[in-house]
């Protein structure tokens, strides 16, 4: 028997990098994501194939990819034994591209090898994984990629609480790679260390960050497409402050803008990956992306359409508050 898992990919629309020291970010999933079907195997190891990569390993193996999957199968197998699986992955997200790619496909594997796994267990399980890539990572990318929608992540010390968000009206956005992938692990750690070399500078910026995700959160539930991507282009002004943006994601920015984007930044590490611009419709998010390939930059467009009732829960999903 084949059992499949699935997962989404996301955009970090405000918060990035400051989510690591506990101020809240903001983020949306998106249908692009991952796929992971898994069927048992008579004896030997568990293996694990992302055709996406042209990767095959074994969970003895030494390279990455084995060691995220033996990570994430040690978790699985803390809830107790697993039979041998051979589990073939793919994603439609580029790696290094601050879309969650590695999230998505460590919850995609999750779900298939543990199918009857709770949504907060899917989480710890893709966390494993998620370790291996990062060092560090915040949460919010396997949030996102278990739960879909809009939700708001918060990290405190070993826990995260999440709360989901209710957008009114739809969202386009046009999503374009920069031709350059990021290592959310190396900028995790340089902006680390600006931290400890100027600290207060740092936390300033932390501070206005804050004040950026609020108001996201509140142009989100307001619907109001204008402010929101006043606050994106606000966001990406507080990144480039901490070394996190390249001349080639403002270059994006600035050609998304001049073709009619509400707002733009990257989403994600930096340091390369994607740019996300908010678009007044499809027709706008077209003309972005032809401004972008004007200029050889690859991307699509994505669609958010999502109205559910807002709520909060932490990471053993008990719910805490409605809002």
């Amino acid at each position: 028997m084949t059992v499949s898992g699935r997962a989404c990919g996301k955009l970090i629309l405000a918060g990035e990098h400051a989510v690591v020291y506990g101020v809240p970010a903001v983020a949306l999933g998106i249908d692009r994501g991952a796929l992971a079907h898994a069927k048992e195997l008579a004896s030997g190891p568990c293996r694990l194939r992302v055709t996406t990569w042209s990767a095959d390993v074994s969970e003895r193996d030494g390279h990455e990819l084995a060691r995220a999957f033996h990570a994430l199968l040690g978790s699985v197998r803390t809830d107790g034994a697993l039979a041998p699986v051979e589990v073939e992955a793919t994603t439609e997200l580029p790696a290094g591209g601050g879309l969650g790619c590695s999230a998505a496909l460590g919850v995609a594997i999750a779900r298939a090898v543990a199918p009857d796994a709770s949504d907060d267990d899917i989480r710890e399980h893709a966390m494993a994984w998620e370790r291996i890539f990062h060092g560090n990572p915040s949460g919010v990318d396997a949030a996102v990629a278990t739960l879909g929608g809009a939700v708001q992540f918060v990290r405190q010390d070993e826990r995260s609480v999440i709360e989901t968000i209710a957008p009114l009206g739809s969202l386009v956005f046009a999503i374009g790679h920069s031709g350059i992938a990021s290592s959310t692990r190396a900028m995790v750690e340089s902006v680390a260390r600006q931290r400890a070399e100027r600290p207060a500078a740092v936390e300033a910026t932390f501070d206005a960050v804050r004040a950026v995700v609020g108001g996201v959160r509140a142009a989100l539930e307001a619907g109001d497409r204008v402010a929101l991507g006043q606050l994106l282009d606000q966001n990406q002004a507080h990144l480039g402050t901490l070394a996190l943006s390249t001349p080639s994601i403002e270059l994006m920015c600035e050609s998304a803008r001049e073709a009619g984007a509400l707002g733009a930044k990257l989403t994600g590490a930096g340091g390369g990956g994607c740019v996300v611009a908010l678009a007044d419709g499809r027709a706008s998010a077209e003309r972005i992306l032809s401004a972008w390939k004007a200029r050889s930059f690859e991307g699509f467009v994505a669609e958010i359409h999502t109205r559910g009732r807002a709520h909060a829960h932490d990471h053993a999903g008990s719910e805490l508050a409605a809002t």
